[in-house]
């Protein structure tokens, strides 16, 4: 009859990979050189590239209702964004569903919208 023993086996020891949290800049470069899919559902946050789940019929219905509220009301006071990113900082750029913005002229086309010119995030 065989009898298993068992021996003590020492493992190297194993580094635990590490992070490297994605900026902003990078992140939004990613998406001008194509490594980033036009129509991802994604968005930057704290250096994570996070997937978004598909936007719904009664999401979509609410939100689009929200904006046609929102913009009669501010209209030529502030923006109502849609979907679009508002920069948090270095390591975050998220999509919220509708930010209301400082109104600007020029509609933010030299850049998105930072935390400081967002009034109010849903």
């Amino acid at each position: 009859m065989l009898t298993a023993v068992a021996l003590p086996i020492e493992l190297p020891a194993v580094a635990v990979p590490r992070r490297h949290p994605i900026t902003v800049t990078e992140y939004f470069r990613m998406g001008e050189t194509g490594i980033l899919d036009p129509q991802a559902r994604v968005e930057l946050i704290e250096g994570e590239i996070v997937d978004m789940p598909p936007i719904g019929a009664p999401h979509a219905s609410k939100t689009n209702r929200l904006l046609d509220l929102l913009s009669a009301a501010v209209r030529g006071q502030a923006i109502v964004s849609a979907q679009n990113p508002v920069i948090l900082g270095e390591l975050s750029a998220p999509e919220p569903d509708l930010a209301l913005l400082r109104y600007r002229d020029d509609y933010y086309v030299q850049a998105h919208s930072k935390v400081d010119q967002a009034l109010r995030f849903l």
